[in-house]
C-alpha cells in the first residue's frame, strides 16, 4: 500500500471512548474525596462494610496482623487486641467501646499535630473528615468486629421479595432487589441479534455464524434462546474457550522462560484441558486431577498427565546461578499459584513476614509451601535438551487409548515428554525460611493450613491429595466463591468481587454478597457443574439487557456495580484474532496438537535471544492451515509473547493471572489496522463474499457487516460503507493505493479471475468493518 489510510486511523481512535467508558467531565480521585466529606452517615456503622476497609488501607501496615512491623503495641485487626490496654502503665486504649472520648484512636485521627496524627502525614494516607466520622461513630456504637466476609463459609440465602414482575430465575431477584433499595431499575431485553452475538463471544469465544443467526431469529418458540445455549455449551469452541482463559491461570507457555528461555513440550497438558472442558469436568475432579492426579488411588496416565498444572512455571538453564535458590522458586510459584487461582488470597505477602493484612502467617505460608516441595526438581538445566524431572512420556499408543484426547497429528516425534507431579521417595523436609531466602532455614514445618479459614483435618493425608480434599471441603469458605466469581466475570466482565485474585482484607467487596452465596452453594451443591452454572447465569434476565446507559444511569451508578443494564466489553486478544480469522473464513478448527507460529513481526525473537540459542533463537514462521489456528494454539515464548496480542492486554503468563488488565492504547488501533492477519481477513471475507454472494455491491457489504457484527446495516451505515468502498476505489484507479501490494499481504491468494481494483476496494471496506467499535465489542 503506497499510503497509510486516514480513515481507519481516525475510525480505530475514534472508539476508544465507547470501548472503554471514558466520560468527559468524570471527577479526578481528589475532586472524589472532596465528594465524600459531606454524604451523610449510615444509621448503623458495619464493621464489615464501612470500617474495615479504612483500617485494611490506613493502618494495617503498622497496626495489622504482622507482628513483626506492629507500632506502639497497637494491632487493630481483632478485636481482642485493639481493646486490650496500652503504654507502660497500662492506662489507655485505643478503642473503648461506646466511649470515643477515651479512644486514643479517636483523638489520634482527629488530631491536627503532627507527631500525633494518625495515619502520620508521612504515610500519604490522609483520612477524610467523612471517614474519621466513620470510625467516630463505628467506636460510638460499641465498635463491634465481624469475621472477615471470604473466612465465614457461604450460608444459605432467600430468595428476596421484590416489588416489581421482572426475572427468569433467582439471580434476578437478588438484582432487581438491590436495584429497588437504590431506587432504580433494570434495562429492557437486548435485540435477539445483540443477545445471540453476546452469549456466543461469552460461551465459545467466537461470533455467531450466518447458519446460527438465522435459525435463532427464526425460531420464535419459548425455549429459543435456551436451546442456542444448549448448542453453544456443546461445542468444541466452548471447551477451547474455556482453556483459553485457563492458560492465563496456569501459566501456560511453550518455553522455560528466563534469558535462554528453551522450547519445552506441555501441549499434550493443553490438549487434556480441552478435553476435561469438552466433557464438562465436574470442577472438584478438574481441580483434583491437576494439583494431586498422580496420588489418586490407581492413578492412571490422564490423572498424572494433568499434574502437569503444577509444572507450568518458568524453570531456568543460565550458567552461574544457585540451583536450591531456583528451585526454591519454583516451589513458591505454585504456592502462589494456589493461593490466587483456588482462593483467592495473596498467599506470597507472607513469604518474608507475616502477611500484613490477612491473617495468615508466614509459618502458615510455608506450611502451604510444604505441599509443593516434595517432588525431585532440579532447579537448574544444564542444556537446552534436558527434560525437567518428573516427567512422563507420551506415545501414539497412549494417543491411541487413554489419552485419547491428544492430538498427535503434527507432533515432530512418536514420543513427546510432559512434565509431572511425582512425590520423592523419601520427601524432603521444608522449614520457614528468615525472609523468605532459601539459604536462611529457621523452623522445621508440615503441611497444614491456616486455622483462620479453615483447619486441616487429622483425616486428611498430609500431601497434594489432602490439600485438594479440604479445599472442596463443604467448610471451606472459598474455593466455591473464588470459582463462582470467576464465572460471572467471564459472563459480566467484572466479578460480584472485582478484585477477583483478592478475597483478603485489600480485595473488594461483594457488590452483592448474598447472591454470591448463593450461587457459591448452588454450584457446590449441583455436583461443581460449571456449564451448568453458565447456562444459569446465561438465562437469567440480568444477562439478557441492553447495555444502552442513560444518563441517570451514568449519574447514579456509573461502573454498573448495581447492574441495571448489561456491560459493554471489548474483546479478548484471542477473540478479536480469531474474530477475523472466522468472519473471514480462514480459521481453522482443528482442535489440540502442538503449539504453531502464525505472523510476527521479523526479528524479535533474535533480539531478545540469549547465548542458549536452540528452537527459540528464532522465528520460523508456519505455513498453511497452521497461520489459521485459533489463538489458543499460538506459540508462547515467555520472554516474547505474541506481540499483537500483548497489545491487547493478554497476560504474560510469567505468573498466575485471573484477571487481565483493560487499557486503550494508539497501538491497539496500529493493530487492527497493520497486522497482516487483519488485512489478509479483510482480503478473504471480501473475496469470500464476492464469490459467495454476487449479486449487487449493496448486498456484498451488507453480508460483510452483518458477519462482523452479527446483524445487518442500517440505512445511514450501509450508505456510508458505500461512499466508502468508492472512494477507496477511485484511489486504487488513480494509483494511490497499490491494489497489487495491498492483496499479496498474508499467505492467502485470492483467484486470478478478480478484478483487482475492485477487490482492493472491497476488502479496504472489509477492513473498515472488521475495524469498528462494534466489531470488537460485545454488548
Amino acid at each position: 500500500m503506497k499510503r497509510c489510510l486516514a480513515p481507519f486511523f481516525i475510525g480505530c481512535m475514534g472508539i476508544g471512548g465507547l470501548i472503554f467508558g471514558c466520560k468527559e467531565g468524570a471527577p479526578r480521585s481528589s475532586e472524589m474525596a472532596l465528594q465524600t466529606t459531606d454524604r451523610e452517615l449510615p444509621e448503623v456503622v458495619s464493621f464489615t462494610n464501612h470500617v474495615k476497609p479504612l483500617l485494611s488501607d490506613r493502618c494495617f501496615k503498622c497496626h495489622g496482623p504482622d507482628k513483626n512491623a506492629i507500632e506502639g503495641d497497637l494491632s487493630l485487626h481483632t478485636a481482642q487486641e485493639a481493646y486490650k490496654a496500652l503504654g507502660k502503665l497500662k492506662d489507655r486504649h485505643a478503642i473503648v467501646p461506646k466511649d470515643p472520648g477515651n479512644s486514643t484512636l479517636v483523638e489520634r485521627i482527629y488530631s491536627e499535630d503532627p507527631n500525633l496524627q494518625m495515619p502520620p502525614p508521612e504515610a500519604n494516607l490522609a483520612l477524610t473528615d467523612h471517614e474519621r466520622a466513620l470510625l467516630k461513630k463505628w467506636v460510638a456504637q460499641g465498635a463491634e468486629y465481624e469475621t472477615h466476609w471470604a473466612f465465614v463459609p457461604p450460608e444459605p440465602q432467600a430468595i428476596p421479595e421484590t416489588k416489581g414482575q421482572w426475572g427468569s430465575n433467582a439471580i434476578d431477584a437478588f438484582v432487581l432487589k438491590k436495584l429497588e433499595d437504590h431506587g432504580m431499575a433494570p434495562s429492557a431485553r437486548a435485540s435477539k441479534e445483540k443477545l445471540l452475538r453476546r452469549v456466543s463471544f461469552d460461551l465459545t469465544g467466537l461470533p455467531p455464524s450466518m447458519a446460527l443467526m438465522e435459525q435463532f431469529l427464526q425460531d420464535s418458540s419459548p425455549r429459543a434462546y435456551e436451546k442456542v445455549i444448549d448448542r453453544l455449551l456443546a461445542t468444541k469452541d466452548h471447551a477451547e474457550h474455556m482453556a483459553a482463559e485457563w492458560m492465563d491461570i496456569s501459566r501456560y507457555a511453550d518455553t522455560h522462560g528466563y534469558q535462554d528461555d528453551f522450547e519445552r513440550t506441555m501441549w499434550p497438558w493443553r490438549d487434556w484441558v480441552i478435553h476435561a472442558f469438552d466433557k464438562n469436568m465436574p470442577y472438584d475432579a478438574f481441580v483434583t486431577y491437576q494439583l494431586a492426579g498422580d496420588l489418586l488411588p490407581n492413578a492412571n496416565l490422564e490423572q498424572i498427565l494433568a499434574t502437569g498444572f503444577n509444572r507450568n512455571h518458568k524453570i531456568t538453564a543460565e550458567g552461574g546461578v544457585i540451583p536450591e535458590e531456583y528451585r526454591t522458586e519454583y516451589v513458591a510459584d505454585r504456592t502462589q499459584t494456589l493461593g490466587i487461582a483456588f482462593l483467592g488470597l495473596t498467599l506470597e505477602c507472607a513469604r518474608c513476614h507475616d502477611h500484613k493484612y490477612d491473617p495468615i502467617s508466614q509459618e502458615e505460608h510455608f506450611e502451604f509451601f510444604s505441599f509443593f516441595n516434595t517432588i525431585p526438581e532440579k532447579g537448574l538445566l544444564s542444556s537446552a535438551t534436558e527434560i525437567p524431572e518428573p516427567y512422563v512420556m507420551v506415545s501414539e499408543k497412549d494417543a491411541q487409548g487413554v489419552l485419547h484426547f491428544i492430538n498427535m497429528q503434527n507432533s515432530p516425534t512418536e514420543e513427546v515428554p510432559v512434565m509431572v507431579m511425582k512425590e520423592m521417595e523419601t520427601p524432603r523436609k521444608t522449614f520457614l525460611l528468615d525472609r523468605g531466602a532459601y539459604d536462611r532455614p529457621t523452623v522445621e514445618v508440615f503441611p497444614k493450613t491456616p486455622e483462620s479459614i479453615l483447619p486441616y483435618k487429622e483425616e486428611y493425608p498430609k500431601n497434594r491429595l489432602g490439600l485438594a480434599q479440604w479445599l472442596f471441603s463443604e467448610d471451606n469458605p472459598l474455593t466455591a466463591r473464588v470459582a463462582v466469581n470467576r464465572l460471572w466475570q467471564r459472563m459480566f466482565g467484572t466479578g460480584i468481587v472485582s478484585s477477583t485474585y483478592d478475597f483478603g482484607n485489600q480485595g473488594a467487596l461483594p457488590t452483592h454478597p448474598e447472591l454470591l452465596d448463593f450461587l457459591a452453594l448452588k454450584l457446590r451443591d449441583e455436583g461443581w457443574d460449571m456449564d451448568g452454572m453458565l447456562k444459569f447465569m446465561a438465562l437469567s434476565e440480568t444477562y439478557r439487557q441492553r447495555a444502552q446507559i442513560s444518563p441517570e444511569m451514568l449519574e447514579m451508578d456509573s461502573e454498573n456495580k448495581l447492574l441495571a443494564r448489561a456491560p459493554r466489553l471489548r474483546l479478548s486478544a484471542e477473540m478479536i484474532r480469531d474474530q477475523a480469522l472466522a468472519v473471514s473464513g480462514l480459521l481453522n478448527k482443528e482442535v489440540g496438537g502442538p503449539s504453531v507460529k502464525p505472523y510476527q513481526p521479523e526479528g524479535i525473537w533474535e533480539e531478545t535471544t540469549g547465548g542458549g540459542g536452540g528452537s527459540t533463537a528464532s522465528y520460523v514462521q508456519g505455513t498453511g492451515g497452521d497461520l489459521y489456528r485459533k489463538s489458543l494454539y499460538t506459540f508462547w515464548k515467555r520472554t516474547v509473547p505474541p506481540p499483537s496480542m500483548m497489545t491487547f492486554d493478554a497476560a504474560s503468563r510469567d505468573l498466575c493471572t485471573v484477571k487481565r488488565q483493560e487499557t486503550n492504547t494508539p497501538l491497539q488501533a496500529l493493530v487492527l489496522m497493520n497486522d497482516p492477519q487483519m488485512i489478509e481477513a479483510a482480503r478473504a471475507m471480501a473475496y469470500h463474499t464476492q464469490k459467495a454472494k454476487g449479486g449487487s455491491l449493496k448486498e456484498q457489504i451488507a453480508h460483510m457487516f452483518r458477519l462482523a457484527t452479527s446483524r445487518l446495516p442500517n440505512e445511514r451505515e450501509l450508505q456510508s460503507l458505500l461512499e466508502y468502498h468508492d472512494a477507496m476505489l477511485a484511489q486504487v484507479r488513480q494509483g494511490d493505493v497499490d491494489a497489487e501490494a495491498y492483496l499479496s499481504i498474508g499467505a492467502f491468494e485470492v483467484g486470478k479471475e478478480v478484478d483487482k481494483a475492485q477487490m482492493a476496494a472491497l476488502a479496504l471496506t472489509s477492513h473498515t468493518i472488521l475495524n469498528l467499535d462494534e466489531t470488537i465489542t460485545r454488548g
